[in-house]
């Protein structure tokens, strides 16, 4: 992490005191601005239109897997991917002052993250479980309504923020629980500051195959015989009905002369091929205040 320089504005999709906000301020630091957004598209138009500087979207969870909104976003030819973040995510539950755990009959969360708790879930059959756009959103929410009997599931952040009792902590399946984000800019923007001690590279690549056999498996080949590793492949939908375009990310620079023969070698075998950007490994975490570790 470095620190930005001060009017520096950040979109994130969420409400304040969501773990997206916490991803803005773990990559630029205190002197950058976050700005909330309600979807995730909202945070590719804040972008695009130049209300923010730059924008966060997280593209994977370790318990979760892919964010396919984020992914959809990240399609957008005008946009460019300058860099990556990785969030420890411990979640608890968050209830108005006087609420107890015995009390609660709902919850309020992201989907991602009520995913992200099934064996909270599994011990507490009487909670069901309600998603809503937000994690932070999801503990505004119950503090609006006051009632001992809905809670959120959201970080401790949020429940300092909003008021409210945490009736139980670290509800994630696992302790290493992690979001990936990425770091959006328009294209041709200036670079944000790298995090300090990172070296490693990697690049995010967005494609289109013929709907034949073989065809993924003959594209991807191009960074196979060239030893450049896939480090992850997604599909999503297209806007015409049952074709996919793919996501996928490769652990070189595409700058350098290898990645640049593959990609040119590649985009002769599909349809269409765009290279999103290529940007700073992050191979380890931090917690909130701290700084991500990077490869030196």
């Amino acid at each position: 992490m470095v620190e930005a320089r001060r009017g520096l504005r950040v979109a994130f999709q969420g409400e304040l005191g969501a773990y997206s906000e916490e991803a803005v301020r773990l990559f630029f630091g205190p002197g950058a601005e976050p700005v909330p957004s309600r979807e995730f598209r909202d945070v590719g138009a804040a972008v695009k239109s130049k209300a923010v500087d730059y924008g966060t979207l997280p593209i994977e969870n370790t318990l979760a897997g892919g964010v396919g909104p984020s992914l959809d976003v990240l399609s957008d030819a005008d946009l460019e991917v300058m860099g990556e973040v990785v969030v420890p995510i411990h979640l608890c539950v968050l209830g108005v002052p006087g609420s107890t755990l015995e009390s609660i009959q709902s919850v309020l969360s992201h989907p991602v993250a009520l995913a992200q708790c099934e064996r909270f879930f599994a011990g507490h059959v009487q909670i069901r479980p309600v998603a809503t756009y937000d994690t932070a959103g999801a503990a505004l929410e119950v503090r609006t309504l006051g009632k001992s009997d809905t809670a959120a599931i959201a970080s401790r952040g949020a429940a300092e923020r909003y008021g409210l009792d945490i009736l139980a902590a670290d509800v994630e399946d696992r302790p290493d629980n992690q979001t990936r984000f990425l770091v959006v800019a328009r294209r041709g923007a200036p670079r944000p500051p790298r995090m300090a001690g990172s070296g490693g590279r990697k690049s995010a690549v967005v494609l289109e195959t013929a709907n034949e056999p073989g065809a993924l498996v003959k594209t991807l080949l191009a960074f196979a015989e060239r030893g450049i590793n896939l480090s992850k492949l997604e599909s999503r939908p297209t806007g015409e009905p049952w074709t996919y375009r793919f996501f996928l990310e490769i652990d070189v620079d595409a700058a350098t002369p290898n990645a640049h023969v593959a990609l040119e070698d590649a985009r002769k075998r599909c349809r269409m091929l765009r290279v999103l950007g290529s940007y700073d490994r992050t191979i380890g975490v931090a917690e909130a205040g701290g700084t991500p570790t990077a490869r030196s």
